[in-house]
């Protein structure tokens, strides 16, 4: 399968059903969302598939992007991916594993921009989103972005965080999350 994203690159994907691409006009409209926020800033990428996302920040700008991916397989494309599109004064890290057990390894780190798109049948939402309050991942102006199935999400919101829009697109549908006011 082709995939492109900005800039009409092409990326790799793997072939079969092993990872789900983030559908085109999903990743438009979270790019258009956060259209102003993308240039200099840390972008997370948590259940990263082929990482079409994170690829996606990295051509318009983060100066840094981490990927979390279980299989093995589809690191060896993020990894070819985005070293494609790196740039000079860009870095990037992919590591391998169970998402809730490698965020523990980024305490102390922030993240202006953290977009989760696990399984939608997964039970990851409640411990990543609990993981990454806890552990103080998303910047205090930041924002997490969570893809699901439409009307699926079952999640108890720790109070570190706050829904701060919901979008919908046919069946697949976005919860941005932010650092709790005050």
């Amino acid at each position: 399968m082709s995939l492109r994203i900005y800039g009409n690159r092409s990326l790799k994907t793997l072939p079969g059903q092993e990872t789900r691409p983030t559908l085109a006009r999903v990743r438009e409209a979270v790019f258009n969302i956060w259209q102003n926020r993308i240039a200099g800033c840390r972008w997370l990428d948590l259940c990263a598939g082929t990482g079409s996302m994170g690829a996606e920040a990295l051509c318009r700008g983060a100066v840094l992007a981490i990927a979390i991916e279980q299989s093995s397989r589809a690191c060896g494309i993020i990894q070819q991916n985005w070293q494609q599109v790196v740039q000079a004064d860009q870095s990037f890290q992919v590591m391998r594993g169970e998402v809730v057990k490698k965020l523990p390894l980024l305490a102390g780190q922030t993240f202006d921009l953290i977009y989760f798109d696990p399984p939608y049948a997964s039970d990851l939402y409640q411990p990543v989103v609990a993981a990454i309050a806890q552990l103080n991942l998303l910047a205090p102006h930041g924002e997490l972005a969570l893809e699901h199935s439409s009307g699926s999400l079952k999640l108890v919101i720790p109070a570190e965080l706050e829904i701060c829009r919901e979008k919908n697109y046919s069946n697949t549908s976005l919860t941005f999350l932010q650092v709790a006011q005050l």
